[in-house]
């Protein structure tokens, strides 16, 4: 053996495989955690979370260059710390085995369903909300009674290191475990479940990779979320909840809507409101302590790429809210704007924005708008604003996304009830409520035959009466 090969490191793969094993190991030495090992596992979770918010929040506001410590309470430990009461309020009636009708043949025998865990779980989560999109996969499979392996982003390491520190504390590495690495070699290994957040194309290689070893995935990706404004239904409280939805960090959201579809008599008035309030939102404009930056400067190229691309294609570019040209003054910030007159050759027309851009397109009438998002990949998320009639129901029966919000934006995703999830483009799979549990179960259905069932009159030798017993169970 050289000196070379004595000193040299493992490589991820090599790494990663390791602790998959030592975790593995573990389960099938322990077996599925007790309720009450559960609970005390997520409890404890959560108080470490809170003790550590002003940490958290100063390594998320260092990791963007200015995000709002409101927000990051918010979106980010507010949706993990009800996430986490929400499953310890329910898990006793999630775990518990489940009963299933007996076909009458079995009528003296049972069955019933048990959730067992898969065993280990691999996450990945992306970077533009580090701990929600870190923690709730990983807090929903403890729930489950997996062990779980996590891989966060690496363009947030402030808020990575403080997360490793965390799960270090509450959790031994044979439980729970960070790490970070090459994405490709970590999606490669041969988990009991993958769950990975972030953009469809890394969705796709991340989905090809874990296939070679039938490692089932739960994708939640994105696309171009629309905002649906029914006519006359553009007022200021519709706008503001637009403003919120697409503003929250940023832009930097996977359902934030991505356009909005205004009916074309209401085109100016909509962008007279949205400026108001924007205005009233960010009443410093784009340097406000409570606006937030870009989380790059690759990022922040990418959206001025695609205003620049739109201009030059002839869409009007509207900057709104209080002195937008003041963005300039702090590094990767980028003003509210507003972009009239997409047309399909334009790249903001197909590509998903993840940052503070929002098209606005007229529409004729409600079946005009419905072909319009139906002519597009399927969405993760869809607003409508507008009363409850037949145009309203027109939306719901006729578009297909992962989750809606009727008036109002956002807010569905901290409905700890609802699943969440995509449907095709935007991904496949849910976590959140029930759904999650069960995502990151195994389903085990289980006969209890009794003393007596008429399936023994099909056992061999077949004579006569088999064949009219047959002839009964096919009529």
């Amino acid at each position: 053996m050289t000196i070379t090969e004595a000193t040299s490191q493992p490589t991820d793969a090599e790494r990663f495989g390791r602790i998959l094993a030592v975790q593995r190991a573990a389960y099938r030495r322990d077996g599925a955690p007790s309720l009450a090992a559960r609970r005390s596992d997520l409890s404890r979770l959560k108080a470490a979370l809170i003790a550590r918010r002003n940490a958290i929040e100063e390594a998320i506001d260092t990791d963007f260059g200015h995000r709002s410590r409101h927000e990051t309470a918010m979106m980010e430990l507010g949706g993990v710390v009800q996430g986490i009461d929400y499953l310890e309020r329910n898990l006793r009636r999630f775990m518990r085995p489940t009963g299933r009708h007996t076909a009458w043949h079995m009528h003296f025998g049972t069955n019933r369903i048990e959730y067992q865990p898969l065993g280990v779980v691999g996450v990945i989560s992306p970077w533009n909300y580090p701990v929600n999109l870190s923690l709730m996969p990983v807090v929903t499979a403890i729930a489950a009674g997996n062990r779980v392996m996590l891989k966060p982003s690496k363009f947030t390491p402030a808020t990575n290191a403080v997360l490793a520190s965390t799960l270090s504390e509450v959790f031994p590495q044979e439980q729970v475990t960070m790490v970070s690495g090459d994405g490709s070699a970590f999606s490669s290994l041969p988990f009991d479940h993958l769950v990975f957040t972030g953009s469809t194309g890394v969705g796709r290689a991340v989905m090809k990779a874990a296939s070679e070893n039938l490692v089932p995935v739960t994708l939640e990706l994105g696309g171009k979320s629309p905002a649906i404004v029914a006519k006359g239904h553009v007022r200021d409280r519709t706008v503001s909840d637009i403003v919120f939805g697409k503003l929250l960090s940023g832009g930097q959201t996977c359902i934030a809507p991505d356009y909005a579809l205004v009916h074309a008599s209401e085109i100016d008035t909509f962008v007279d409101s949205y400026d108001r309030q924007v205005k009233a939102a960010y009443p410093d404009g784009p340097t406000s302590k409570d606006y937030t930056s870009i989380i790059n400067d690759k990022q922040y190229a990418i959206l001025t790429d695609l205003i620049e691309d739109a201009r030059n294609h002839g869409a009007r570019i509207i900057e709104v809210g209080h002195r937008p040209g003041e963005a300039a003054h702090r590094p990767h910030t980028l003003a509210p704007t507003v972009v009239l007159g997409v047309t399909d050759e334009m790249r903001i027309a197909h590509e998903e924005i993840f940052g503070p851009i929002l098209p606005v397109f007229p529409y004729r009438d409600i079946d005009d708008a419905i072909d319009y998002v139906n002519a597009r990949p399927r969405p993760l998320a869809l607003y409508y604003f507008g009363k409850d009639d037949t145009d309203r129901r027109k939306v719901l029966d006729r578009t297909t996304s992962g989750n809606v919000t009727v008036n109002g934006t956002i807010m569905h995703v901290g409905q700890d009830d609802l699943p969440f999830g995509g449907v095709g483009a935007s991904g496949m799979g849910q976590y959140h409520g029930i759904e999650g549990f069960r995502t990151l179960s195994h389903p085990k259905g289980i006969l209890v035959q009794g003393r007596w069932n008429a399936a023994r009159l099909l056992y061999a030798p077949f004579d006569r009466r088999t064949d009219a017993l047959l002839s009964f169970f096919l009529r």
